[in-house]
């Protein structure tokens, strides 16, 4: 997943996105002509104080372990309308959280992964606390509160929905989802 690699002549922080043409020219440099065909989020170079560059394949990420709890409901007072605020709404909560789950699978020791309920607890916490006004805000507070909490956990995707929303015409919600990574967003 992260290497370090020694190449000269880099000072800044990269983010190399699928999309970008000139980016995968840039990366297959790098890479030593390996081009990436991938739909995945991002590949991220890091230059370190010691003049080295970390590489975090996130793509490599995304497939690993990973604690999953989806359908969480909880009822907050989240959004920019005076009504929302007032008396609040439904919301529903997905959250994926990416750790190695070696140990704790050869083990069966619960002292050696995240507990569920450690991770719904902040998800209550969040939602049932301080009002935000988007659900941006929210997700992101889920997200930045387990990779602070849980240095075992190295990405995190939250998926926030609003299943009674102003709109003319059926949906089941509408909503956010974000994912962050320990080696981008929690950088001091």
């Amino acid at each position: 997943m992260c290497q370090d690699l020694n190449i000269r002549d880099t000072f800044a922080i990269y983010t190399f996105l699928p999309n970008k043409i000139s980016t995968y020219q840039h990366t297959e440099r790098i890479f030593q002509g390996k081009p990436l065909h991938s739909p995945a989020p991002a590949i991220t170079l890091l230059m370190m104080s010691s003049g080295t560059v970390q590489v975090t394949d996130h793509r490599e990420m995304l497939n690993g372990d990973k604690l999953v709890l989806r359908g969480l409901k909880f009822h907050g007072y989240h959004g920019v309308k005076p009504e929302e605020r007032k008396l609040g709404q439904k919301f529903l909560i997905d959250v994926d959280a990416w750790m190695d789950l070696r140990v704790a699978g050869n083990s069966d020791n619960l002292s050696d992964t995240i507990s569920y309920t450690a991770i719904y607890r902040i998800v209550k916490e969040v939602v049932e606390g301080a009002s935000q006004n988007l659900l941006e805000s929210v997700a992101q507070l889920i997200a930045s509160t387990i990779l602070s909490n849980y240095h075992q956990v190295s990405a995190v995707r939250v998926q926030v929905g609003k299943p009674h929303v102003a709109v003319q015409g059926p949906v089941d919600y509408l909503g956010v989802e974000i994912t962050r990574y320990r080696s981008v967003d929690m950088q001091s």
